[in-house]
C-alpha cells in the first residue's frame, strides 16, 4: 500500500488536500489537523458516498495503523485514498499545529 510522508502531506494541505480523520471522536476533539474531516473508522461506510470523487482523499489516524484499514476499504469501493505515514502523532511532533474541538460540521 502506498502512503504519503509528511512533508508531501503538508504541501497537499497547503493547496487545499481533502483530509479524513479515522479517530473516535473524543481523539478527534483532542487535536486535530487543521482542515480535516472527522470520519471514525466505526463509521467509515456512513461517509462514504460524502466522499469527493476524482481526486485524492488522505487518510490520517493517531500513528497509521487505523488509516491503513480505511484505506483499504475506501480503495475496495473506488476511492483514492492514501494513508498519512505516522499520523496526527507525527505531524503535533514535527511542529505543525492542531485544531481542536469539533468541526464546523460537527456543530452545526
Amino acid at each position: 500500500m502506498r502512503e504519503v510522508d509528511l512533508t508531501v502531506f503538508a504541501a497537499e494541505l497547503a493547496n487545499g488536500a481533502f483530509v479524513i480523520d479515522v479517530r473516535e471522536p473524543d481523539e478527534y476533539r483532542a487535536g486535530h489537523v487543521p482542515g480535516a474531516h472527522p470520519a471514525p473508522l466505526s463509521e467509515l461506510g456512513a461517509v462514504v458516498s460524502a466522499l469527493p470523487r476524482g481526486r485524492t482523499v488522505y487518510v490520517i489516524c493517531a500513528s497509521g495503523n487505523r488509516s491503513g484499514r480505511a484505506v483499504e476499504h475506501l480503495e475496495a469501493l473506488g476511492v483514492d485514498a492514501v494513508p498519512v505515514a505516522g499520523g496526527t502523532a507525527v505531524w503535533a511532533r514535527a511542529g505543525h499545529s492542531l485544531d481542536h474541538g469539533v468541526a464546523a460540521a460537527e456543530s452545526a
